[in-house]
């Protein structure tokens, strides 16, 4: 009943009303961004273009779908504006990024200070798996990787997924279907952790060189997904992969300064920005 009289009072046009209702899904929000655009401030920037921009059109809000939802597609909107001038990653986009690290010093110079400062330059291997994740989803086409993050990732159902993209039932049940598929062949073919012919060991190495005192092999046995790698089939993999990472905001870990400069670098290597300022 609150909700509705606070609803009630932003559609009258009372930016504290709906600044509160704003609030209550703007964590999720920005990390659904970051994941999308892969760079804080500019996540920082699309989640306040989008709070303006739905309050402004507040008015226009008819209960079709939730208020999160409808800002979620507003959100989505101002992503895909944003990344019309890049290009889709390739898979061996962190392969480029370690060849990178290894040759520039500046780079691994940066990489190892925000290891070693107070803060969130923890390094920890799951939520380097939830980095790799948010890296493979941006080789599929915009519309695969926004269907494949909000369904499972931030748990929208396939109808409100319809709605953000403006698309039909079938079309977004296409879209899951095939951006599950390539997500689970790469990983399958680049992931160590589930084949042992994968050849991408990052998480791993990343752990031996940023947390040393972590015994790597009993780190690596306490992921749910390692221990099922030998007895599941691809599906089940996939499906513990995203379990995994739903439960972390790339955003807010302790590691997240570490693995946001990781993910400068990645960028780089593959030639979306020039510094890692």
């Amino acid at each position: 009943m609150e909700n509705d009289n606070t609803l009630k009072l932003a559609i009258n046009g009372d930016i504290n009303a709906f600044q509160k209702l704003f609030a209550d899904f703007q964590p999720q929000l920005k990390s659904y961004l970051y994941r999308i655009v892969t760079d804080r401030n500019d996540a920082d920037d699309l989640t306040h273009d989008t709070f303006v921009k739905a309050f402004d059109k507040i008015s226009t809000f008819k209960g079709d779908a939730s208020l999160k939802t409808w800002v979620f597609t507003i959100a989505t909107r101002l992503a895909y504006d944003h990344q019309k001038r890049l290009k889709r990653w390739l898979p061996d986009a962190q392969d480029k990024s370690k060849a990178l690290a290894l040759s520039d010093s500046t780079v691994y110079d940066a990489i190892n200070h925000v290891s070693h400062s107070i803060g969130k330059g923890a390094y920890n291997m799951k939520e380097h798996i939830d980095f790799c994740f948010t890296c493979i989803s941006k080789t599929l086409p915009i519309e695969q990787q926004v269907a494949l993050i909000l369904k499972d990732i931030y748990d929208f159902s396939v109808k409100e997924i319809c709605m953000i993209l403006d698309l039909s039932l079938g079309v977004v049940k296409h879209l899951l279907i095939n951006a599950r598929k390539t997500m689970t062949n790469i990983f399958e073919h680049r992931c160590a952790l589930i084949n042992k012919n994968g050849v991408c060991h990052q998480c791993s190495e990343l752990n031996g060189l940023h947390n040393p005192k972590q015994n790597q092999q009993e780190a690596l046995m306490k992921l749910e997904l390692v221990k099922a790698a030998k007895k599941s089939n691809r599906a089940e993999l996939y499906k513990l992969r995203t379990k995994l990472v739903k439960g972390i905001d790339p955003l807010h870990t302790q590691g997240a300064d570490l693995q946001d400069v990781i993910m400068k670098c990645t960028r780089k290597a593959i030639g979306e920005i020039q510094t890692l300022n």
